[in-house]
């Protein structure tokens, strides 16, 4: 796919050739409907390529080819689903440039980053789900005499997963990897913006073996290839990673056959920095929880809380960094922070800064669109911090872009009513260098996750995953594996005498 120009100019990049078909029962076909969807450059506005857009007569075809797919392979050897799984990740480290560009390309995000952190870790979730395939194991369980009882995993059959369009190429490998190894089929509908990535792992499943109709992939409009996936009957599950107000959509489409659901949903997630933190590890963790993917995620450390005793300290550093944060055009290697995603969401963060401005917090840096003029035509915001109270609106609601808001507190138990004053509970992360106190308030902590002296930090061994309105199942590790299958309860009788409970 290497696409370099002559003068080796990394921003003018482009790749050679892509998919932008449809991908079912292993052919690249055209949509039923004829339709196409532009897929727009973050950067400067251009059109990329158009992709054939999937609709519900699509998701149709696409559920018939999974199911026609699933018989053969969820009765294959767990070794040799998970031996593909594995030739998958050598292809994917292989094409690491190539990928990484492409992944730039279309989301924004600075290509330094997705070379060294995007497309490893979908590798290695690959790699370790491969590895799975074949130590997933059921239980016996101790019953009453003469009877063997024994649990049985079994896949659910054909799932549908939604994926957002802020990490495509990380959150394909989170979805496919565990629901492969478990002997699922899939019905995957990558975003509209962000489908490009997600095209290319399809090729590449291709190129390794993996049997037509496993894989089937729909790019379309959530109102119309999403809400038919969620209410497809022929679907046993849906994987969904999005918004909140999505995800309750999700759910009530799912009624109708009682779908398995998996809701990876909204966040606002507390950072929290003591009075006895390493203040320059401290600045540099909470940059990344926040700056990292231009604060495009749902783990995002979007709500920073000092205690005022180092407040000042602290924001003289990271208000320093931040304004150091070189942005442009995220093919460029010296690039830190690239574009948002789309036009449509860069509105949006900008409406936050008004919304700030509307509630008194004081902006401290940024709140506004670059001034310079290379950039003038993308999807750019300059990182922003904000001064705010806890029941602010931009405290209290999922901007979703370089954006955090900063609030003080004098002890623990402040600290704690304030980081579980929302409705969200997926990430939240501290900074102490007491133990004790870190333990008691990560467990005090209303989130599904909580990094102590570090933050955003994921493993395909861990779970990912919140509760309250951050939704419910988990990615990654075996609880993945538990959500890719049904348990299914085995008794023997092996040597026990039938009570007459009938008798002649």
């Amino acid at each position: 796919m290497d696409g370099m120009s002559a003068s080796n100019d990394p921003t003018a990049w482009k790749p050679a050739s892509l998919r932008n078909k449809l991908f079912i029962g292993g052919e690249w076909v055209d949509g039923i409907g004829g339709g196409t969807i532009d897929v727009i450059n973050p950067h400067d506005g251009s059109v990329i390529t158009a992709i054939a857009e999937a609709t519900s007569a699509d998701v149709d075809r696409a559920v018939e080819a999974a199911q026609k797919a699933f018989p053969a392979w969820s009765s294959m050897a767990a070794m040799d689903r998970g031996r593909l799984l594995l030739k998958l990740a050598d292809r994917i480290e292989e094409e690491q440039a190539e990928l990484g560009r492409l992944e730039a390309l279309n989301t924004g995000h600075p290509f330094r980053d997705t070379q060294i952190l995007d497309v490893p870790r979908t590798a290695v979730t690959y790699r370790y789900f491969g590895g799975m395939a074949d130590k997933f194991e059921g239980s016996v369980i101790p019953v009453e005499a003469g009877f063997l009882n024994y649990l049985a995993r079994e896949p659910v059959g054909v799932v549908g997963q939604i994926v957002p369009w802020n990490f495509p190429l990380m959150f394909t490998s989170w979805k496919m990897a565990p629901a492969l190894a478990a002997g699922n089929c899939i019905v995957i509908k990558p975003s509209e913006i962000t489908p490009l990535s997600t095209l290319r792992i399809a090729e590449l499943m291709q190129e390794v073996g993996i049997p037509d109709g496993v894989v089937n992939v729909v790019p379309g409009y959530g109102h119309t290839a999403g809400a038919r996936i969620s209410e497809h009957p022929n679907i046993a599950k849906v994987a969904f990673t999005g918004s909140t107000a999505t995800g309750r959509t999700v759910v009530k489409a799912s009624a109708g056959n009682l779908k398995k659901l998996q809701l990876e949903l909204g966040g606002k997630g507390a950072n929290i920095v003591f009075e006895d933190a390493t203040i320059p590890a401290a600045v540099g963790g909470s940059a990344f929880a926040i700056w990292h993917n231009q604060g495009q995620a749902c783990i995002a450390g979007s709500r920073l809380m000092l205690h005022e005793s180092i407040a000042d300290a602290f924001m003289e550093k990271f208000i320093g960094l931040t304004e150091s944060i070189r942005l442009g055009n995220p093919l460029d290697p010296a690039t830190e922070m690239g574009p948002l995603t789309s036009k449509m969401h860069q509105q949006r963060v900008l409406d936050y800064c008004e919304v700030a401005r509307e509630e008194g917090g004081d902006i401290v840096t940024g709140g506004a669109a670059p001034n310079d003029p290379a950039l003038a035509a993308g999807c750019y915001v300059r990182p922003t911090i904000v001064r705010a109270k806890p029941a602010d609106r931009v405290c209290q609601e999922e901007v979703f872009g370089p954006f955090v808001s900063v609030m003080t507190f004098k002890d623990d138990a402040e600290a704690l009513e304030i980081a579980n004053g929302t409705e969200y509970g997926l990430g939240s992360g501290l900074w102490t260098a007491d133990l004790k106190r870190a333990h008691k308030l990560a467990g005090a902590l209303h989130a599904g996750m909580v990094w102590i002296n570090s933050y955003k930090r994921v493993n395909p061994g861990s779970p990912f995953g919140g509760v309250g309105q951050s939704g419910y199942g988990r990615e990654m590790g075996f609880e993945a594996m538990r959500e890719y299958t049904h348990p299914k309860s085995v008794w023997v009788n092996v040597d026990a005498q039938i009570p007459p409970y009938y008798p002649r």
